[in-house]
């Protein structure tokens, strides 16, 4: 079995797996950017297949997409056209002293940043990236959430869809490994047309709801939001105009916040 990432490696796969037509992630994002007052210049590392910074870029924003996967800036810069496109690692990047008036980072891309080391490096980054006032917008699996809940990930999950007559089928297994802090995922896919099954897998970091604010407060930031939804993933899913629950206990995280210090 092959162990490479299906999706990353095929954006149009990824969009035909998670679509998102009514482009609920851009106009959450959006709906944070306008009631905290952001300005126009708006970052979105780990930018995906793009169509997240496209929309906010139909909303009157300057964007720059920043992704590592060359076939996700590829794919971004034809299909989800208008923003800035360049590679960077969400870990550490330099794009500018104070270049964004807001940084955005979606779908748990913030918490492939795995150990201490490498967060401390993602919101160093994002400060500088920053100018004074500037917000940070990230929307995130929950931590909280999982550690301790077994019965969450004991099952796994199958899913198929079909993208241009292939029908691709997958598996996912979820398992949280308590001591290392982490949730590993494995998916594993197949397909109708004689084609080789693969293996892809990753983890993502759990951060808890009262760790990440403090980390972020330490790093120079300032929360103004942090809440479990509505959000673009949640379930019922965010719409125009729904309020913040107030707790901090489901699924998914979605946090706001402001850069207040200085730079160093």
């Amino acid at each position: 079995m092959n162990n490479r990432n299906l999706l990353t490696d095929n954006p149009a796969l990824y969009e035909a797996r998670f679509p998102d037509t009514e482009r609920l992630a851009g106009r959450w994002t959006e709906e944070c950017l306008r009631t905290h007052g952001s300005g126009a210049r708006v970052l979105d590392i780990g930018c995906g297949t793009g169509r997240d910074a496209a929309h906010l870029h139909t909303a009157g924003r300057t964007v720059t997409g920043a992704d590592l996967s060359d076939a996700m800036l590829r794919y971004a810069a034809r299909h989800h056209p208008g923003p800035r496109h360049v590679r960077a690692d969400l870990r550490r990047f330099d794009l500018g002293a104070g270049a964004f008036d807001a940084v955005v980072c979606l779908d748990s891309a913030l918490l492939y940043c795995r150990t201490d080391a490498e967060l401390d490096g993602f919101l160093a980054s994002c400060h500088r990236a920053l100018a004074l006032g500037g917000l940070l917008v990230a929307e995130m699996r929950n931590g909280a959430y999982f550690l301790g809940r077994a019965h969450v990930t004991a099952a796994p999950a199958t899913h198929a869809f079909t993208h241009e007559g292939v029908t691709y089928r997958s598996v996912t297994r979820l398992r949280v490994d308590p001591a290392a802090r982490l949730l590993h995922r494995s998916r594993a896919w197949t397909t109708d047309d004689g084609a080789p099954p693969v293996e892809q897998r990753s983890a993502w970091r759990l951060l808890l709801p009262d760790e990440l604010r403090r980390t972020i407060t330490e790093a120079g930031f300032e929360v103004l939001a942090l809440h479990d939804g509505p959000g673009p993933r949640t379930d019922p899913a965010w719409c125009e105009g729904d309020a913040p629950t107030g707790t901090t206990a489901g699924d998914r995280l979605h946090l706001v916040a402001r850069r207040t210090a200085p730079h160093a």
